[in-house]
């Protein structure tokens, strides 16, 4: 008889081997568990206008997360400031769902003057670490929705001779924020050799002015050999020159996604034109691996650099800077609040448990009267 049929008839039997407890099974739990749940994940796209970031986007979902898109003209570029729109798309595939918010940055570098064009992105990256950092100080945490921004996708214009001073100054200012993953645009416009080349200039000048880009974590030791080679042939191809296409052509009998030329066609998903699968692969198997990076070294630096700056938590939750002072007046005062505040909080208990007793002797005075009734 098997394990079902006993069960059907009310037999409670051992479902593992004899000389076993069942926790090797713990990690199909948290599996189903996290299937059930889903994943999210929140991916920032910054660049100047023309370098295919959307198409990009697009392209690595398989889904249109802009239908409705207007591009401005070049005379309204000119005077433009740079916004930020956020797009969210729940994707399922094989039963496992992903909520996928991209945060693009329409007008970045866009303006003749765009010395403070990132300020806007900055404050953008800040605001999710403190709307998190408070919901996360709040009564209610089981349904928090994590909008921090998880990796942030640099796109660099193929065209220069490596990095501009704007590209150098935005990843100096958010390296120590966000996962940053460059990204060379339209590799379709150089040659292998020219690719080979700009990416070793690029990976210099990194180097040279310090910039911490995300780096992907060695393979274990206990990893299966394919995995390890995936792994090195990744960190080979930062930053990854790819290559965005949403039209389908036909190429030696198959339909393939990719760009028509007169000498041919670059496939968008064949690794020998451009880098396009390496980069979807980097995301989509480090992804975990991004989140936790987020988690345990960017908003722990941005909480503690909270807690520095004298930072406190308010009857609301949110966590309330302090003012620079110069004398103990100031801080007495502050003290002098939060007394306030426990002392009213402590009041408020007591009204409470003042009605709940007169609620209850009124109750005993009830029961009293009808037993003597």
């Amino acid at each position: 008889m098997s394990q079902v049929d006993k069960l059907k008839q009310g037999q409670f039997t051992n479902p593992e081997t004899p000389g076993y407890v069942g926790f090797a099974n713990l990690p199909n739990q948290v599996h189903r568990k996290s299937v059930k749940k889903g994943f999210e994940f929140t991916l920032m796209v910054v660049g100047e206008s023309g370098l295919g970031k959307s198409t990009l986007i697009n392209s690595l979902f398989l889904t249109d997360l802009y239908p409705e898109r207007i591009i401005p003209g070049a005379a309204e570029k000119i005077e433009r400031t740079v916004q930020i729109e956020a797009s969210t798309v729940e994707i399922e595939e094989r039963g496992v769902k992903l909520r996928l918010t991209v945060v693009d940055t329409p007008g970045y570098g866009d303006a003749i003057n765009s010395q403070d064009c990132f300020s806007t992105i900055i404050a953008y990256i800040d605001d999710q670490f403190e709307r998190y950092l408070h919901d996360e100080s709040g009564l209610n945490r089981r349904h928090i929705v994590d909008n921090r921004v998880h990796c942030c996708f640099y796109f660099i214009s193929p065209l220069g001779h490596g990095l501009k001073p704007l590209d150098v100054q935005f990843m100096k200012a958010i390296h120590n924020k966000v996962n940053v993953v460059p990204v060379i645009a339209k590799a379709d416009t150089l040659t292998l050799r020219e690719r080979e080349r700009l990416k070793r200039r690029i990976l210099d000048e990194i180097d040279e002015h310090g910039i911490k880009i995300y780096h992907l974590p060695d393979a274990e030791s206990d990893e299966d050999e394919d995995f390890k080679e995936q792994t090195r042939i990744l960190k080979a191809s930062i930053p990854f020159a790819v290559v965005g296409s949403n039209q389908q052509i036909e190429a030696k009998g198959k339909k393939v996604r990719g760009r028509l030329y007169p000498w041919g066609v670059v496939e968008v998903e064949n690794p020998e034109h451009n880098d396009f699968l390496k980069l979807r692969t980097m995301l989509i198997t480090h992804m975990q691996d991004l989140q936790e990076v987020t988690q345990d070294l960017h908003y722990e630096n941005f909480r503690s650099e909270r807690l520095k700056r004298g930072g406190r938590l308010s009857s609301h939750g949110y966590v309330l800077p302090l003012s620079p002072v110069k004398g103990p007046e100031p801080e007495e005062m502050d003290k002098d609040m939060i007394l306030q505040e426990k002392e009213a909080e402590l009041r408020r208990m007591q009204e409470m448990i003042a009605k709940m007793q007169a609620q209850m002797q009124k109750q005993g005075d009830g029961d009293g009267d009808g037993v003597h009734a």
